[in-house]
């Protein structure tokens, strides 16, 4: 499952970070690093962008940049 497919009230924890150069290491950046805790907010309500809460702040990102991201889905309370 990616990032972007996981509805808004749930979260998971990043298996991996897809994409190449740039903006790989943009999403790292980030702190969309594996093995971190992410919790999805909100969905724009055409579906673009999505904000995230992890590492204790909120990060808004693109829906085609959450398609990249593996996820295991998470769907109980934890923030």
């Amino acid at each position: 499952m990616t990032l972007d497919m996981i509805k808004p009230g749930n979260g998971g924890i990043i298996k991996s970070v897809g994409g190449e150069g740039i903006l790989r290491r943009r999403l790292l950046d980030m702190g969309l690093t594996p093995k971190t805790r992410v919790e999805v907010r909100k969905v724009a309500p055409m579906g673009d962008p999505i904000e995230l809460f992890l590492r204790s702040y909120v990060l808004t990102i693109r829906r085609d940049e959450a398609a990249k991201i593996v996820m295991e889905e998470v769907t109980n309370k934890w923030v």
